[in-house]
């Protein structure tokens, strides 16, 4: 194997026999995308359970067939340090934690090379961020999406991305987000626990799926203020899954306000929305709190709604 490569395994189950090999793979792989794994298939990058490569992505599969997939270690440019602000709230040796303002990327990827988050802690570190991530992601543990305000926790050093990460994969980091969804949920607080996976019709965008298919993943709920039409809601994730509070408010009924992807503005929003030039979804990572992963100090973070869902909120408190 190509040093840095990593292989996902993927089993074909019952429901996925007869499928083509790029959509078979699709719904279990669900990190990939069906066009990545067409690509990977034509760059023999799947192989069977015994070993033969197999290069055709329309081949057909069967139920209990093992595939192989290859990832070839990235390759992406070198991000380079770029002056831009940053809201620290706090920051030490090891690690740092940053209130990331709405419509600011991450990590480099295609269509957003630069003018990230990373290259902006590149600068403000002086490149000194945990190689973990790769030279795409230097020091990132988890993410939160380009329009999705809030805290966001970085590592400086490997010693605290090993620590951090491992406390994410346990599920054991307090994450709470504010979030102004549509109408008002009922039971006014309660449990959403789904399965999440790539959506079968738009591979752009996530989904709950049936058991067993993508990841689990589970977001408490709790209504804070009765709005207009509308409710601002407090959720706590159980896990960290793409687009998990998106997908689960809309999959109850209550998509978040402003939400391009998972519930577009209803009548009753279009023109405040329009009138406030509010054109993301209204969630913010308000809440986070890990143990230092080298210090072993319980640490909890706090952050403010910011001014334009503050803006939405007294539009709606009428």
């Amino acid at each position: 194997m190509v040093p840095g490569a990593s292989t996902i395994e993927a089993l074909i189950d019952e429901a996925s026999s007869g499928l083509r090999l790029d959509k078979a793979l699709a719904g279990v792989a669900t990190d990939l995308s069906r066009e990545r794994l067409k690509a990977l298939i034509l760059d023999q990058c799947v192989m069977t359970a015994d070993g033969r490569i197999v290069s055709d992505p329309a081949r057909k599969v069967a139920a209990g067939e093992v595939f192989a997939i290859t990832l070839p270690p990235p390759v992406a440019a070198e991000a380079v340090a770029q002056d831009i602000p940053l809201s620290i709230i706090y920051e030490d040796d090891h690690l740092i934690v940053v209130d990331k303002p709405a419509g600011l990327v991450v990590h480099p990827a295609a269509g957003n090379l630069d003018g990230t988050l990373v290259n902006a802690l590149l600068h403000h570190c002086r490149g000194q961020l945990s190689g973990i991530g790769g030279v795409a992601r230097p020091g990132i543990v988890h993410r939160i999406d380009k329009d999705t305000s809030g805290l966001l926790v970085v590592a400086k050093t490997d010693k605290a991305h090993e620590g951090l990460a491992s406390q994410f994969k346990a599920h054991s980091i307090e994450r709470l987000y504010a979030a102004i969804v549509a109408g008002r949920p009922a039971p006014p607080s309660g449990t959403i626990d789904t399965w999440i996976g790539r959506s079968d019709a738009d591979r752009k965008k996530m989904a709950v799926q049936r058991e067993g298919r993508g990841k689990h993943a589970v977001t408490h709920y709790a209504t804070k203020q009765a709005l207009n039409g509308a409710s601002l809601v407090e959720c706590r994730l159980e896990t960290g899954r793409t687009h998990q509070v998106r997908v689960h408010m809309a999959h109850i009924g209550h998509p978040l306000i402003g939400d391009p992807v998972y519930g577009k503005a209803k009548k009753g929003f279009k023109s405040i929305l329009e009138t406030l030039g509010f054109d993301r979804q209204a969630l913010h990572a308000k809440t986070l709190g890990f143990i230092h992963p080298v210090d072993r100090r319980a640490l909890s973070f706090e952050s403010r709604i910011p001014a334009d869902m503050q803006e939405l909120l007294s539009q709606l408190n009428v």
